[in-house]
């Protein structure tokens, strides 16, 4: 699926359903097609969001940052998860209340259930993802006989594809949950609110046209014609 089909398809990700907490599986769409290679680019604002609250390995933190552009690439249509800043979002997400299972049921019998039927693992999430980044790591390693961040695009989404499709044997979960996990907090880390850490810039919006936090609309809901508004941010409703 190109790029130019995701956006389109998925207007409803930013239409609000996406914000601070990462919710259930919203796509099930193979994302893998025609993709550049990974961005470095980062906001030319200061972004203290740019810190690590979670990962204290920089190179887990690349393997993630890696993988995500491979989900959500840059392109002639805009930033990709990199420049977004994508990954510090699932590294907050992580380091907080979503990635702790924080008042969530997380006693035994666990078992292999029903997609209906929620989270099956004992493994809490921040664990999920440290066991598929370290797998993804192992899988290249013994593939390519290099580190997943060496290798070309094609040669990384043949390792994510594995893991999609549950080719990959992970201990108390599967290759395939922890892929879905990773494909939602990408998506997620795009859209939210830039408060969270994603979305630098409002550029995801932007390329949406998506308005963002607007406080109201009630001058111009009458309209008849298109209106395209400045997007706005959670932040610029504190000052």
């Amino acid at each position: 699926m190109s790029r130019r089909k995701f956006i389109r398809n998925s207007s409803y990700a930013a239409g609000g359903l996406i914000g601070g907490g990462i919710l259930g599986s919203i796509i099930g769409t193979n994302y893998f097609g025609e993709t550049e290679q990974p961005s470095t680019g980062s906001s030319k604002e200061s972004n203290f969001n740019r810190a690590l609250m979670y990962f204290t390995r920089q190179s887990d933190f690349q393997i993630l940052s890696a993988a995500t552009e491979r989900i959500y690439p840059k392109d002639e249509n805009g930033a990709g998860a990199i420049q977004l800043g994508v990954p510090y979002f699932i590294d907050h997400e992580l380091a907080g209340a979503y990635g702790h299972n924080e008042r969530e049921y997380m006693k035994g019998p666990f078992f292999s259930g029903t997609d209906y039927q929620g989270y099956q693992t004992p493994l809490k999430r921040h664990d999920v993802f440290m066991a598929g980044i370290r797998a993804m790591e192992q899988e290249s390693k013994s593939n390519y006989d290099a580190s997943f961040i060496d290798l070309e695009g094609e040669q990384q989404d043949e390792i994510l594809k594995k893991f999609e499709n549950d080719e990959v044997k992970l201990k108390h979960v599967s290759s395939a949950y922890f892929f879905e996990m990773l494909r939602t907090a990408t998506i997620s880390g795009a859209y939210a609110d830039p408060l969270y850490g994603g979305n630098a810039d409002m550029e995801a919006w932007k390329m949406k046209n998506f308005p963002g936090s607007q406080m109201t609309y009630l001058n111009k809901i009458g309209s008849e014609k298109f209106i395209e508004m400045k997007p706005k941010s959670l932040r610029d409703h504190l000052s």
